[in-house]
């Protein structure tokens, strides 16, 4: 959140939130802080989140050294 340190306290509290209010199957089982690409004018770029969070999930492509028939 704006305003607020990426550290290990800030993590800790927002785990620590969702266990007190979310079923367990809800809770989150990673944090990731990281800076948002933005425009020149402030905005994020959306389409570039959208685009690199694809490439994470996306199966990895057979390579030269695997055979599919």
């Amino acid at each position: 959140a704006a305003g607020h340190a990426p550290d290990e306290a800030t993590a800790r509290s927002i785990l620590v939130f969702c266990r007190d209010k979310l079923a367990a199957y809800k809770r989150i089982r990673r944090l990731e802080f990281t800076e948002l690409p933005k425009t020149i004018s402030g905005k994020i770029r959306r389409v570039e989140l959208r685009r690199k969070e694809e490439s994470r999930t996306m199966p990895p492509t057979p390579g030269a050294d695997e055979f599919f028939e």
